[in-house]
């Protein structure tokens, strides 16, 4: 019973922490125990051992584990797939090295130890697949790993795909680290110290960030891990099938029977081993995280969202539970803010008058400053969403706004549907 024990105990640890790594930022999941575990594993746990190594060594860990980071993200290893250029803190490196090398090393190890083990007791059909089904997450990984196309930079001419909506981005907004014009749909990644074109969101497993381009090698990876995972667990039980007999006569449901079964299974497990009984039965506990992850980036693209803006609509969602968003017309508010800057024009300059130009300006709907002409996108809208910190409508505007309690009054301009929303995506869009 210690060996089952024992690996039960691992296959739990490996199972949880992978399932909170992966899931534990989802937005729903933010205010969840997992969403606890999460920020506790990457950012607390972190910050204390740093506090403790301050007041213990001096700082001398921290500064040795910089050296390491420079090592691994400035310098060519064999350990890092792709080096980093960001200003992440030491900690954080180190968690993203560790979460590349966990995941490289129970795909790699695992795999290794079951054929190693198993090989000769499977019959040559059952073997065939498995060179591909291996070697796929290894391809998926790399073609993850070494795409910088989505990359904007300065020197980057990057064409604008998508229109502004007036709610998630605005037209005249740069990055104030990149200091470059921000196309709609991209974001600054502080790890990769880059603006990134449909950011997803940056994934440690591969050490790069997913969006346009690389997105959806990130879903065939996860496709393919988890055909792997069940694919493993089957060739396990196809092993140790032959041990899991129980006598015959006692009925199904009858505790004579669970105890048979139950002896039939340590047996087993004894004589699998860890090579066979534990590498399935972590593959068929953990094949279901990815696949699991596989099916929300599905809702996502059906929903027409990414990671990064289901995040935003959460906030957005928060913050009309609170009555704190408006809707109105991007015809009227143009309307309104240039007769109001005409007024400042002939001299009628007054304090409402440049409150409501500077609010049209903001919110970029003045002349110049309207969504780049050359963006052709099938879906347009004439919705502008705002936020106050009162719960009150624009000083002066109050006519032109109307309070909204649910995104389900919100138009997403993104979603062209299901359909269409996949084959954006499969096209590396």
């Amino acid at each position: 019973m210690g060996i089952i024990r024992n690996v039960l105990i691992a296959v739990l640890v490996i199972s949880l922490i992978t399932f909170v790594a992966l899931f534990g930022r989802l937005p729903a999941l933010r205010k969840t125990p997992i969403g606890w575990l999460q920020r506790a594993l990457c950012l607390h746990i972190p910050n204390t051992l740093k506090a403790l190594d301050r007041n213990v060594t001096g700082g001398k860990l921290s500064v040795k584990g910089k050296k390491l980071g420079h090592y691994l993200f400035f310098q060519k290893n064999p350990i890092v797939l792709v080096s980093l250029h960001g200003d992440s803190t030491i900690t954080t490196q180190i968690l993203i090295i560790l979460s590349q090398i966990l995941f490289l090393f129970i795909l790699s190890g695992s795999a290794s130890l079951f054929l190693y083990h198993g090989a000769y007791r499977l019959p040559t059909s059952l073997l065939l697949p498995s060179p591909v089904l291996i070697a796929l997450p290894y391809i998926f990984t790399y073609l993850c790993a070494a795409h910088t196309s989505h990359y904007l930079g300065p020197q980057t001419k990057h064409p604008h795909q998508y229109p502004y909506d007036h709610i998630l981005y605005r037209p005249d907004q740069s990055c104030r680290t990149c200091k470059i014009p921000k196309p709609a749909r991209s974001k600054h990644c502080s790890l990769c110290n880059t603006c990134v074109a449909k950011l997803d969101h940056h994934c440690p497993w591969v050490n790069n960030c997913l969006g346009q381009g690389n997105y959806r090698w990130f879903l065939l990876l996860l496709v393919s891990l988890s055909a792997l995972e069940f694919y493993g667990a089957y060739l396990s039980w196809y092993i140790l099938r032959p041990y899991l007999q129980t006598p015959p006569g006692p009925a199904f449901f009858s505790a004579e029977h669970f105890k048979h079964l139950g002896d039939a299974i340590v047996y087993a497990v004894n004589v699998g081993g860890l090579s066979i009984a534990g590498v399935g039965m972590l593959a068929s506990s953990t094949a279901f995280l990815p696949l699991g992850l596989f099916a929300y980036h599905c809702y996502l693209i059906w929903a027409g969202m990414t990671t990064n803006e289901s995040q935003k609509w959460a906030d957005w969602r928060d913050d009309m539970a609170d009555g704190l968003v408006f809707v109105s017309s991007r015809r009227a508010i143009v309307s309104h803010s240039m007769k109001q800057q005409e007024a400042q024009a002939r001299g009628n300059d007054n304090a409402a008058a440049t409150a409501h130009v500077k609010l049209g300006i903001g919110l970029g709907l003045m002349a110049g400053a309207e969504d780049d002409p050359d963006v052709i996108w099938p879906v347009d809208s004439d919705q502008i969403v705002v936020r106050t910190n009162d719960g009150k409508p624009p000083k002066g505007q109050e006519s032109l706004w109307r309070r909204i309690w649910s995104l389900d009054e919100v138009e997403n301009i993104y979603d062209l549907g299901g359909w269409d929303n996949f084959m954006d995506v499969a096209m590396g869009k």
